[in-house]
């Protein structure tokens, strides 16, 4: 599959692109405006939507071209590692993410049923636990990789929870999901064939036995959805939230213990967590290229001419921070940042996801409250791949807190993760859980 300006294309990979991305997008948009040939992967060619303006237009579905089924695109790849790790984060699947019209109504409707449920102080509750469980061991080390110690394992750790599954499961889902978001072949095939097996298990033991728990609710939502479809609705809903939520903590953190407006010491800076978060949200967001879309139709879009079976990514980190004319200390986004995506694909559990990040860096900070790099920011090193903004490492030093030292421990009134269950087999309730879906008999 060729791209008509191929000779031109950006590279969405390597060391260069992980450390200085925007600089590769300053360099595209420069040469080719709105949207630029990239390859995501070498001879995985796409386009990438860089402006914002045109950004929207694609979340959008302005027009009425824009559809999520990739199939076609997928049948043109070659035989390849490369291609093989770009359709496990972009091949066809039947989920919210790759469908149009009623089809993606009826799956997103199970999956926004279920969130709503949640209730949000119970979350919160449940990632305290968690996030005093994580700190409570390396908090007497005095420092930390906060990516490997803490930001990683929040998502898994409490999705594991919501699921009904033993602690002891996050490991290995944290490996897997981190080799799939990886997409360089061997590596991200690991990793889905990992998920998979993680999954299946996961529904034969809801099947068995039912709880208080989103794969249950899942399970006996009226939509009724089919085996295949359960599957991958887990998938989508699991590494949706792992890799993205992970990002957001860690680049979030890193923003604020390098950056005076949050803090002189961690507890009372002029800015809060929240304006942390939206700004990670908008400079740095997470997933910084996804959103698969495909014409339906030869489309002239903003300058370029896209052909059916050609896929189109929208670059959320370009398009948030395209320049304008408004000064950087007058602008004001309210909002308008496309971290969570926009349109009828807008990212359901937003909210969810912001209360877990907020949470979970408010505990880290209120227990280590003069938290700083090791090294300076400009020097932490990122995660190679076309998808993320993901650090690799997040050194910190901070003043020990020892669990024998004179006062109160700070997790010493609730032993960490005293509320995940400790058997899969047993009728778990999580605590971010009503007692019942509304459908429920």
């Amino acid at each position: 599959m060729t791209l008509r300006y191929l000779p031109d294309a950006g590279r969405l990979y390597g060391p260069e692109y992980a450390r200085d991305p925007q600089a590769l997008y300053a360099e595209l948009r420069g040469r080719h405006g709105a949207v630029a040939p990239v390859e995501i992967a070498p001879g995985i060619e796409a386009h990438l939507v860089l402006g914002y303006r045109a950004a929207l237009d694609v979340l959008t579905n302005a027009g009425g071209v824009w559809s999520k089924h990739p199939s076609a695109w997928q049948a043109r790849l070659p035989d390849t590692p490369e291609a093989a790790g770009a359709i496990a984060m972009l091949g066809r699947r039947p989920s919210a993410l790759y469908s149009d019209g009623a089809e993606h109504a009826r799956f997103r409707k199970v999956i926004s049923d279920c969130f709503q449920q949640i209730q949000p102080h119970k979350l919160r509750q449940m990632v305290i636990e968690v996030s005093d469980s994580l700190i409570s061991q390396f908090a007497a080390q005095g420092e930390a990789d906060l990516v490997a110690d803490f930001a990683r394992l929040i998502p898994t750790r409490i999705f594991n929870l919501l699921f009904g599954r033993p602690d002891s499961d996050s490991a290995g889902l944290t490996q897997a999901l981190s080799d799939m978001m990886e997409a360089d072949g061997e590596t991200g095939k690991r990793g889905s064939d990992a998920f998979s097996r993680y999954i299946g298990e996961l529904i034969q033991a809801k099947h068995a036995q039912r709880g208080d728990d989103l794969v249950s609710w899942f399970i006996d939502h009226p939509a009724a959805l089919r085996p295949d479809e359960l599957a991958e609705t887990l998938v989508l809903v699991t590494a949706a939230s792992y890799d993205p939520m992970a990002n957001l903590i860690s680049n979030t953190i890193s923003r604020m213990v390098s950056d005076d407006r949050y803090y002189s010491s961690l507890t009372n800076g002029a800015l809060s967590t929240y304006d942390a978060l939206m700004e990670a949200l908008r400079a740095e967001p997470a997933m910084s290229n996804y959103g698969p879309y495909f014409v339906l139709q030869p489309v002239h879009f903003h300058g370029t001419w896209i052909q059916p079976a050609e896929l189109v990514l929208v670059s959320y980190a370009a398009a948030n921070t395209e320049p304008t004319n408004v000064p950087e200390e007058l602008r004001s986004d309210g909002g308008a940042y496309l971290g969570f995506g926009a349109g009828p694909h807008r990212c359901p559990a937003s909210d969810p996801a912001v209360l877990i990040a907020m949470t979970a860096i408010e505990r880290l900070t209120s227990h280590l409250c003069d938290l700083e790099l090791t090294v300076p920011r400009e020097e932490l090193p990122w995660r190679p791949g076309p998808f993320h903004r993901a650090l690799a490492r997040l050194p910190v030093r901070f003043t020990p807190i020892r669990p024998d030292q004179p006062g109160e421990s700070p997790w010493a009134v609730q032993p960490p993760s005293s509320s995940i269950p400790s058997a899969p087999t047993s009728p778990a309730r999580p605590a971010g859980y009503v007692t019942s879906a509304p459908w429920s008999s």
